[in-house]
């Protein structure tokens, strides 16, 4: 069988005392854990679930997500994760768009889940753990696990909507089962002396794929961090005695400059972890030096479920490079035309494998659209170096073009990072009348700091040439994220006049 609840099944036989889930000074076994799953899995047949019908998730990391996600998977479901933070319009457009036909709701989340599956007619439960764990105590454990085929939909993950509304990336069990595999085995080496650190949220893919199911594939402990907050990431390294940490640029940055870390003890840590977006060099130097763990970074998306790249142990690493595609996975750099691009030059990253999704759910046209031949067009602009490794220019979309000459982000980004009062940065094109599109950054200052808008623009301008510099900077407390942690540049808007900038 190919069902990728075998995993939990296979790793539960082998080490059933194990510990699996950690929550704070809650332990759940993998003895448990597989029981408490073949219960759900119970509940949702009794709810009507039939095999191939879409189950959504509204819960945070906690353990009745685990739960409730092995338990769709082991009774044929279809797993539709979602925010528990969407509101009712958008919780209504996931349930109508998946055809979900169940959705389970996190008891403290304030009602907007409930308000959106009556809107979409679809059943509602909300999950409070002492009431979950009563209706779960007196059910059979579904017995067996529901046979599919590799090629079946295991995951139905939402996109999050920055070219539009969103859309179902199908991830099929062979897929995901893949990706698992080859993390555990040849990429993040994790064996069950592991403990791992997920506060990276389980309903998106790279906390789901690399905490979640790379834990319970080699029998290792997650700990599990409901929400990224520095102290508590630093409280749970060291009281958990963590081997890996895994986050997004953002996460390292907070962590970075958090005033307790440089007496928290994550001496046990082995090696972290980052992906999601560009890590700046001078936040994965900074981060190295601080905690004395090396960071490896990578390249992932939802629809490649999610790892495409790697810098991988065994080989030597390259600050700023997204690695070397992982096993069976290949990567093309394509230039407008659909040709691959010289060596060194810049094109669309490119992605075939067996990890690449099926396609966007219902949604044909746009599926041609990114896999017009059989490889994903990943959206992103990147560079070969004579080595073969991997860096990301920019989001193909993020590209400023300024009078004819192409200005890419995340170089006048990285500049910025390297002023000693730079904590994060956002570079922006800003319409212009003349040029077509202005350089512009939004930039958050380290504590305490006194760079001013002139002196970060000089910095910049002394380092780059002159086409690329921004005109524009201003100071803003914090950027927009979304939900991953991701910086989110559509709701950046430079100020029109001098104060605070507007965002959409």
């Amino acid at each position: 069988m190919a069902n990728l609840a075998e995993f939990l099944a296979e790793t539960a036989a082998e080490r059933p005392e194990g510990a699996a889930l950690r929550v704070g000074a809650e332990v759940i076994t993998y003895a448990e854990l597989d029981r408490l799953s073949a219960q759900a899995a119970t509940l949702l047949r009794t709810e009507g679930l039939r095999t191939g019908d879409r189950v959504a998730l509204m819960l945070p990391n906690v353990p009745e997500f685990v739960v409730l996600y092995y338990a769709i998977l082991r009774a044929g479901g279809i797993v539709v994760p979602m925010n528990p933070l969407l509101k009712e319009r958008e919780v209504e457009y996931h349930l109508r768009d998946s055809g979900a036909v169940l959705a389970f709701e996190w008891h403290r989340a304030p009602g907007e889940g409930a308000q959106g599956a009556a809107a979409a007619g679809v059943r509602h439960i909300v999950v409070e753990p002492a009431a979950f764990a009563a209706e779960l105590g007196p059910l059979e454990p579904q017995h067996g696990i529901a046979p599919v085929s590799g090629d079946d939909i295991a995951v139905l993950l939402y996109t999050s909507g920055t070219t539009g509304r969103p859309k179902g990336a199908s991830l099929t069990h062979a897929g995901l089962r893949h990706n698992t595999e080859v993390n555990v085995v040849h990429v993040q080496r994790v064996t069950s002396d592991d403990v791992i650190v997920g506060c990276l949220p389980l309903f998106h893919i790279f906390g789901q794929v690399c905490t979640m199911s790379v834990a319970v594939f080699s029998g290792a402990t997650l700990v599990l961090v409901p929400r990224f907050e520095p102290q508590a990431v630093l409280d749970a390294i060291a009281a958990s005695r963590a081997t890996l940490f895994e986050g997004v640029p953002t996460m390292y940055a907070a962590l970075l400059q958090h005033p307790g870390a440089g007496d928290a003890d994550v001496s046990t840590l082995r090696m972290c972890v980052s992906g999601g977006a560009s890590l700046p060099v001078e936040v994965l130097h900074g981060f190295e030096r601080r905690f004395g763990c090396m960071v490896l970074e990578g390249f992932g998306m939802s629809e490649t479920s999610p790892v495409v790249s790697f810098n991988h142990p065994d080989r030597p690493r390259k600050p700023g490079s997204i690695g070397t595609p992982i096993r069976d996975v290949e990567v093309r750099l394509l230039d407008d035309a659909g040709q691959d691009v010289a060596p060194g030059e810049v094109g669309e990253l490119a992605v075939r494998g067996p990890n690449v999704m099926k396609g966007y759910w219902n949604r044909p046209e746009e599926t041609a659209a990114v896999l017009p031949d059989g490889w994903l067009r990943s959206g992103d602009l990147a560079r070969r170096d004579e080595d073969g490794y991997l860096y990301i220019v920019d989001r193909k979309k993020d590209l400023i073009i300024r009078g004819g000459y192409n200005v890419y982000p995340r170089e006048i980004e990285e500049v910025l990072h390297e002023h000693p009062d730079v904590a994060l940065a956002a570079v922006v094109g800003v319409p212009h009348e003349r040029l077509g599109e202005e350089v512009a950054a939004a930039v958050v200052l380290r504590a305490g700091a006194q760079a001013g808008p002139a002196e970060l623009q000089e910095y910049v301008r002394e380092r780059v040439a002159a086409y690329k510099y921004p005109r524009q900077v201003w100071l803003v407390d914090a950027l927009p994220v979304g939900p991953s942690g991701k910086i989110l540049k559509r709701e950046i808007t430079a100020p029109a006049a001098e104060g605070a900038p507007r965002t959409r």
